[in-house]
């Protein structure tokens, strides 16, 4: 991604960020910036450049729900299996495809074809193998299985069977004689394949363990990967082995997809339906645009169901592609979170490897560089395969076959992802770096309010070609997006390096969400102390064990005054934020009760705090008022603020006053009445104490305590000597009033 000269730049994905004064640039530069958008016809090298894809052919429609097996015999015939019909076609070279053979299952998972070119298929659930020779199937063996999910063709004639729900690989000799070769304790054999050496290679589900067998009852783990299936195991000339592993627990779904296609042929209904949705551009920004089939609801005899799949971890791996080397160690060649990796194959010294994103195909480099080759559009590349030097390709959820032959298509759409502005923008340029060569590219936008392209956003613009003239004339709002259509000339196709959208985000407006005002107590600032020979104090005591009293400069004694350890301080705060993460700065404002017009307290904040001294203000009712500007990050005429005003905060700093009235005699005890005032709020509480005691609660004479003004009374017995009585009261502001009489 390319920095903007124009503003401090905050990198996020392929969205540059800047201040809301100055303008912002969107911009597409890098592999992972592209790789977020939509390709037709269209590659994205492993540095990051757009260019015209290898031409993609469709080889065959087959109107079902995917294409689950591909295999290539030795004189280029391909076959490829298919469900919810289970029928298995032939393609021979330079001919088109045709239905071999249909199976009375519904699903036919496995294929694999001998050196002699026998063909032998796998049906599913609660299926055969069968042997298909000269156009003619028969049945070949009957492992008594659920699922046969893989066939692999021994040199010797045998043939090797992994199944489910019981996890067992079966040998079947070539007069159709079988048995349990091998017992994985894992539900479901999903990969078969022969080593460089013959030995049997085997990927099991659910704990993704590659296991080589060595004989019968025999086998070394090759591998144990952290994702729950192995789907793909590719032998290399060298001895390497090539895995791919994914978390998407395939096989349960499609375990579940053959039970209930095997439920409904059980009742007579063979249907297959394919829905797609119309809405191409929603993709974008997360919506499904694969084509899923509708599975018939199962009857109810249906076949016992797998149980569901496990909750998977989002935030960790969803496949990968590994290299076993011929020693064993195991080398991570590339991963996913979002992807699921389905198949792959070698070719030279490349891997090639298809995944669930729109059915991709992506070309992996020796060092390990990926490219994304071509795009089917479907919802899943299952399998590839070579033949003819051509690469055939196999998707679901419409079962079709696609081959890619290395020339260029004729012409490439790229769609880049939705951009979101973060507020309405007005629309600058769009530019763009390329090499055309003889080609053509064509630029157009689009923008709209709601985070996915739907009815509600603008149609695509008037074609843009010319680097002078490459206003977007796309309409003011929140999101964008664009795409470019590569046409080739008579040299080599255009190549894009990078495009960027240069837009004006509308300045947001600050909020002031809350402002509080407390009271606190600071400490009063001590005194220093004086030097010892300038001592203020005029006299000493020293008071001796005796009583006796030492020598004095004064003929007096002092009297200590206890002084007030503080003095009272309001401390406001308030929240506030920006929805384009401006600096904001403050100014702080009050105004009383009976007081029409704010006065400025302290301008140019900026943290969001601040203390003053409680004493400058009188009792009473008080507002305070935050304003809250953006102005440090916008010029004059886009600068926006807000306020907010306080609640009344009444600021109380006058204790109550206590008055003790003259004390009578009631036979043996002493009334006392006590009133208590207070200017400014009401009281809350009184107590008193007798001879520096625990505090007693007084109660209001008229039975609460909730006026300015209220009348207490106290009985005191009136034996007991010499008695010091203390009242205390505290108004709402927490204000403690005093008053004091001696009872004799």
């Amino acid at each position: 991604m390319k920095l903007s000269p124009r503003c401090l730049a905050l990198v996020s994905g392929a969205a540059l960020l800047c201040s809301a004064g100055s303008s912002s640039v969107w911009e597409s530069n890098t592999y992972n910036d592209f790789l977020k958008g939509r390709f037709l016809g269209v590659s994205l090298t492993r540095d990051g450049k757009l260019t015209l894809a290898p031409r993609l052919e469709t080889a065959a429609e087959t109107g079902e729900a995917g294409v689950w097996s591909l295999v290539v015999a030795p004189g280029g015939t391909v076959y490829f299996s298919t469900g919810h019909r289970g029928r298995v076609y032939q393609m021979k070279p330079g001919e088109k495809p045709a239905v071999l053979w249909s199976a009375p299952q519904p699903e036919v998972f496995a294929l694999a074809v001998d050196a002699r070119g026998v063909v032998y298929a796998g049906s599913s659930p609660d299926g055969k193998i069968w042997k298909i020779e000269n156009g003619k199937a028969a049945e070949f063996f009957d492992p008594g299985e659920k699922y046969i999910w893989a066939l692999a063709a021994a040199p010797d004639g045998s043939l090797f069977a992994g199944t489910g729900q019981n996890g067992r690989i079966w040998r079947v000799s070539p007069n159709g004689q079988g048995e349990i070769w091998y017992e994985t304790g894992q539900t479901h054999v999903m990969a078969l394949a022969f080593d460089s050496k013959g030995r049997l290679l085997a990927g099991t589900e659910p704990n993704g363990i590659l296991y080589r067998i060595e004989g019968r009852n025999r086998a070394f783990v090759l591998y144990d990967s952290s994702l729950p299936e192995i789907r793909s195991i590719v032998p290399a000339p060298d001895g390497s082995v090539y895995v791919a592993a994914m978390g998407g627990a395939y096989a349960r779904r499609q375990a579940q997809t053959a039970s209930s296609a095997a439920a409904s042929q059980s009742a007579g209904i063979v249907t297959t339906t394919i829905t797609v949705s119309a809405d191409a551009d929603a993709a974008q920004r997360g919506i499904d645009l694969q084509p899923k089939p509708e599975q018939p609801k199962p009857a109810a005899a249906a076949p016992e169901t797998p149980p569901p799949p496990p909750a998977i971890d989002l935030s960790a791996e969803k496949s990968a592609l590994y290299r076993i080397h011929p020693d064993n160690l195991v080398e991570s060649l590339w991963s996913s979170r979002e992807e699921n990796v389905y198949d792959l194959i070698v070719r030279g010294s490349d891997l090639y490897f298809s995944t669930d994103s729109n059915g991709r195909v992506y070309r992996l480099s020796p060092d390990l560089k990926a490219a994304l080759l071509v795009e089917t559009r479907e919802g899943e590349t299952t399998r590839l395969a070579e033949a003819a030097g051509s690469i055939y390709a196999a998707t679901s959820n419409q079962g079709k076959l696609y081959r890619l032959n290395g020339a260029e298509a004729q012409t490439g759409i790229y769609e880049s992802p939705v951009h979101d502005a973060g507020n309405a923008a007005r629309w600058g340029r769009l530019e763009w770096r390329a090499e055309l060569n003889s080609g053509r590219l064509s630029f157009r936008t689009r923008s709209g309010n709601s985070a996915r392209p739907d009815p509600t956003w603008s149609d695509w613009s008037e074609p843009i070609s010319d680097p002078a003239r490459n206003a977007i004339s796309s309409p003011n709002a929140r999101y964008i997006q664009w795409r470019v259509e590569i046409s080739p000339g008579n040299g080599p196709a255009p190549v894009i390096d990078s495009v960027a959208v240069n837009y004006q985000p509308q300045n947001g407006r600050p909020v002031v969400r809350s402002i509080q005002v407390t009271p606190q107590w600071a400490a009063a600032q001590a005194k220093p102390a004086a030097p010892a020979q300038q001592s203020s104090v005029a006299y000493s005591i020293t008071v001796t064990d005796t009583g006796d009293t030492g020598q004095s400069t004064s003929s007096g004694t002092p009297t200590q005054t206890v002084s007030r350890t503080g003095m009272q301080q309001l401390y406001l705060s308030w929240q506030a934020d920006d929805p384009d993460g401006d600096t904001l700065i403050y100014s702080l404002y009050y105004r009383g009760e009976d007081e029409r017009e704010w006065k400025l307290l302290k301008a140019d904040l900026r943290e969001n705090t601040f203390q003053q001294d409680g004493e400058v203000f009188a009792d009473g009712r008080y507002f305070f008022r935050v304003v809250a500007s953006d102005r440090l990050a916008n010029s004059p005429q886009a600068a926006r603020e807000s306020d907010l005003v306080s609640p009344p905060v009444l600021i109380d700093q006058t204790p109550p006053r206590v008055r003790i009235l003259e004390p009578r005699r009631q036979g043996q005890e002493w009334v006392l009445e006590v009133n208590v005032q207070d200017a400014a709020s009401a009281i809350r509480r009184a107590e008193y104490s007798v001879n520096a005691g625990p505090w007693t609660v007084l109660e209001a004479a008229d039975g609460i305590t909730d006026s300015r003004e209220e009348a207490f009374s106290i009985r005191l017995p009136a034996e007991g000597g010499e008695r010091s009585l203390v009242v205390r009261a505290f108004d709402a502001a927490g204000n403690p009033g005093l008053a004091r009489i001696v009872l004799r």
